[in-house]
């Protein structure tokens, strides 16, 4: 822009005439921070969060973390909160925070751009969480390892039980991972919780290592440090076309799944820019983020074409989740206590 020169006789009112037109510009209105959680891949969650800042001007302050943590955090903040947004991971820890009176309704005005099963997390949640993507639990494993080892490829549940196993599975801990929540609610529903606590005391004999974060299954097969992990098919896949000896296997006897979540905070101290953040992570520019650093989730907007590399859940067999039930505070803390007292104190 040419520089200018205000003539003698310009008045204060012209000079605030001029100032809230330059407040009113896209590039001024752009301007702040927005305080993130974000609990999907790191990759994802950093390229948003760039490409974001890129776009607007607006900083994006944000911490990757697990949904778990993250929903304890909120508890802990809610007299004096800090996050203005939370955004991937695991749906169920967000309909939980949603029950405890720690988010904030928003219905966006493009919730005919989502499929289905993003729109009914709004419906489930009075608004305050959207479905942000959707992916099947599964397994991954290491072919080359497990030839190796003269083990055969696991099909089933009923597979990973076996003798032959045991030392060689590892999945994430249902207190801080959101993914192994989703594993314990959804084998409660299809077996019954008795039948499937009784696979879980068999399944823990198994498993070598219990991980923080159920993203850590994933770069741990595909590097070959186990053989078999237990987590969401999608982080897998990513391993495997980038020619690692990894292959996917959805349970045979039928799976559970997630509808990753988005939400807007209570008591946001950036609520507009969270707003923006929100808007633009539903959009078809950040939900094509994912894709783009190896995350081959299923995308919640069904308004472009997702990458060609994101696996189609028509062939798996998948549960009827509730997520209703299954994503309250309560339900959640009963089945880990549980969990922890029954399958996580007993002897490998």
């Amino acid at each position: 822009m040419r520089p200018f020169t205000l003539r003698p006789f310009a008045t204060i009112a012209a000079c605030l005439m001029g100032t809230a037109m330059l407040l009113s510009s896209p590039h001024a209105a752009a301007q702040g921070t927005v305080n993130a959680l974000c609990s999907t891949d790191a990759g994802w969650c950093e390229a948003a969060a760039t490409a974001f800042t890129r776009e607007t001007g607006i900083k994006v302050l944000q911490a990757h973390k697990g949904t778990g943590e993250i929903g304890a955090q909120l508890r802990a903040e809610a007299a004096n909160p800090k996050t203005d947004i939370w955004w991937g991971g695991t749906g169920d820890p967000f309909l939980q925070a949603a029950e405890q009176g720690l988010l904030d309704a928003y219905r966006p005005a493009y919730i005919n751009d989502l499929h289905e099963w993003s729109v009914r997390q709004y419906a489930l949640s009075q608004n305050m969480v959207g479905g942000f993507y959707t992916s099947a639990i599964g397994f991954g494993f290491n072919t080359d390892l497990l030839k190796k080892k003269k083990l055969h490829e696991p099909k089933c549940w009923a597979d990973l039980v076996k003798p032959e196993y045991k030392g060689e599975i590892e999945i994430s801990h249902p207190a801080s991972s959101g993914t192994a929540y989703t594993v314990i609610a959804g084998l409660v529903q299809q077996m019954g919780e008795d039948a499937a606590f009784d696979y879980l005391k068999k399944l823990h004999r198994n498993v070598t290592s219990y991980t923080r974060s159920g993203q850590a299954q994933a770069p741990n097969v595909a590097k070959g440090e186990v053989a078999i992990g237990v987590s969401f098919i999608f982080g897998f896949e990513r391993w495997r076309f980038d020619k690692f000896p990894v292959k996917t296997a959805a349970p045979c006897e039928g799976t559970s799944y997630e509808v990753g979540g988005i939400a807007l905070v209570k008591g946001a101290r950036n609520k507009e820019n969270a707003k923006r953040y929100y808007d633009w992570l539903m959009s078809p520019a950040g939900q094509s983020i994912g894709a783009k650093v190896g995350s081959l989730q299923t995308p919640a907007n069904k308004t472009f074409k997702p990458d060609a590399r994101i696996a189609s859940m028509a062939d798996v067999k998948l549960i009827k989740y509730d997520f209703e039930k299954y994503g309250k505070a309560a339900e959640r803390k009963r089945l880990i206590d549980r969990w922890t007292r029954e399958v996580e104190s007993q002897p490998k």
